[in-house]
């Protein structure tokens, strides 16, 4: 167990290491929603925001409704309510600042508001990084070493391109984590993990299944993990993980029963594009494998190329705590197992291995323990991997990919999805069209950028240079306290002393 001082010193860093984070995201997200999965998951927190309820007419009256009709004739979007509620906060705080802003035209209000609603991807995301330095510290891993880990995780992988997105995947990275640190990160192996920390880990996992139901293969890696760390102190805590998440989970299944008449019934619509079907596992299990581990679209290793190096982390990890390893391993083998076999395989329209994002953060815990080695050759192959990494999530990022994958070059015309598909190629291509072009590209096209498609839509420039001077202050400001923190010696009394 790390002592007071450093532990004060860690949690500080924790704070002002998610803050920067937090203000760099909102910089690069792209703070709009195009995807069919963005549009319907927004206007589930329009509605829960202003009328408590997860029913969208408003999507049927735009001709964007994706879902199924309730017993009450209501249309209901497929996705987990636990997201939308958790976003709620993001919708009122925009539409605080679209009633007091000035500037924003009438078409642009909605859009306006989206640039709040799409952050709270980039506040999620960056609660990740911060819990991932979080556990590393609490594994007595060096406070800079545990940066330096967290910054690959929040820089190199996935969790960089999703956090401007607004899918639901950097929420499920950071519960996974979240719960991951509280079981595992505030006390030594030889202890029992209390029930009080058992409960807000089951609190966390819960909240997961409401994000998405399959997260339910996550539930029993966590049980086994409390049981190899320490069978005959944490059986307790392990049934009070059990029944927490379990009583989220039994929720969720009475809730589809109200709506739907079954409680294995989560609103999802049986058939998508072209009589896709939505809802099975027939892709074959080898072919699905191979499009995670080796296809240029969906590659683990191409699109997160630190995993390669928190792999072989992981066996260090269990060195240090046999639950964490078993988090660390576990979660990504059962993630991979499951979605290579799930019908669609390729998560809609989405970049890399969508599905895998919240496994990739967790397999990433291994990084710490790698880096902690001292060893020349492994700094200097993160180094490689870190910057592979993050011109990867540069590129995906720069340009709507959507715009690319709508050429039917993802789809083919009986929309299975395309193996062959390189993102990273084609948006290279389509980066340097929109900087060598000579015309302005038009709304929803180009340098995908929540400041660029405002001033496109309208909205005056005294307005977007105003979000953007907070966001930059809190950058600069921010990124000077985490200096300050991990710069921090500290006294024999227990105190943190402040360096400068």
């Amino acid at each position: 167990m790390i002592a007071g001082t450093e532990k004060a010193a860690a949690r500080r860093t924790f704070i002002w290491l998610f803050l920067t984070f937090y203000f760099a995201f909102l910089l690069t997200s792209s703070g709009r929603v195009r995807s069919t999965d963005e549009v319907v998951l927004d206007l589930e927190v329009e509605s829960m925001a202003s009328h408590g309820t997860t029913a969208i007419p408003q999507a049927v009256a735009q001709g964007l409704f994706y879902g199924k009709y309730d017993r009450f004739l209501r249309p209901q979007g497929p996705y987990g309510p636990g997201n939308a509620a958790v976003v709620v906060p993001w919708l009122w705080l925009g539409n605080l600042a679209r009633a007091i802003a000035p500037g924003i035209p009438m078409g642009a209000k909605n859009l306006f508001v989206d640039v709040f609603t799409v952050g709270s991807s980039a506040a999620f995301s960056a609660l990740a990084v911060a819990f991932s330095f979080l556990i590393y510290s609490q594994l007595g891993i060096a406070r800079r070493t545990g940066l330096a880990a967290a910054m690959m995780l929040g820089l190199a992988t996935p969790i960089f391109a999703y956090s401007s997105w607004f899918y639901s995947e950097p929420l499920a990275a950071v519960l996974l984590l979240g719960a991951a640190c509280l079981l595992f990160g505030t006390s030594v192996p030889a202890q029992a993990v209390s029930a009080r920390q058992a409960a807000l880990a089951g609190l966390l996992l819960g909240l997961l299944l409401w994000v998405r139901a399959t997260h339910v293969i996550a539930i029993p890696v966590f049980l086994a993990a409390l049981i190899l760390r320490n069978a005959k102190a944490n059986w307790p805590s392990a049934l009070t993980l059990a029944a927490v998440a379990g009583m989220f989970g039994a929720a969720y299944l009475i809730r589809n029963q109200y709506l739907f008449g079954n409680p294995l019934d989560f609103g999802y619509p049986q058939f998508g594009e072209g009589g896709k079907n939505m809802l099975g596992f027939d892709t074959p299990f080898l072919t699905g494998l191979s499009i995670f581990l080796f296809s240029p679209g969906k590659s683990i290793l191409l699109f997160a190329p630190a995993v390669a190096l928190a792999i072989p982390g992981v066996f260090l990890l269990a060195k240090r705590d046999r639950g964490l390893a078993t988090i660390a391993a576990g979660v990504p083998i059962v993630f991979l197992l499951f979605f290579s076999r799930y019908s669609h395989v390729e998560g809609g329209y989405s970049f890399g291995p969508r599905y895998l994002v919240p496994a990739i953060a967790v397999v990433s815990l291994g990084l710490g323990p790698m880096l902690a080695t001292g060893k020349r050759w492994v700094w200097k192959l993160a180094v490689v991997l870190f910057l592979a990494g993050f011109v990867i999530q540069g590129v995906g990022m720069a340009t709507n990919f959507i715009e690319d994958m709508t050429t039917g070059a993802y789809y083919d015309a009986n929309w299975a999805y395309r193996t062959d598909y390189s993102p990273i190629t084609r948006m290279s291509k389509q980066l340097y069209f929109y900087l060598t072009s000579t015309s302005p590209a038009p709304l929803g096209r180009g340098f995908d950028r929540w400041f660029v498609f405002l001033a496109k839509a309208g909205v005056k420039r005294g307005t977007i240079a105003a979000i953007l001077i907070c966001e930059i202050a809190g950058l600069l400001f921010c990124g000077w306290q985490l200096r300050r923190s991990l710069l921090a010696p500290h006294d024999g009394a227990g105190k943190v002393v402040q360096a400068g």
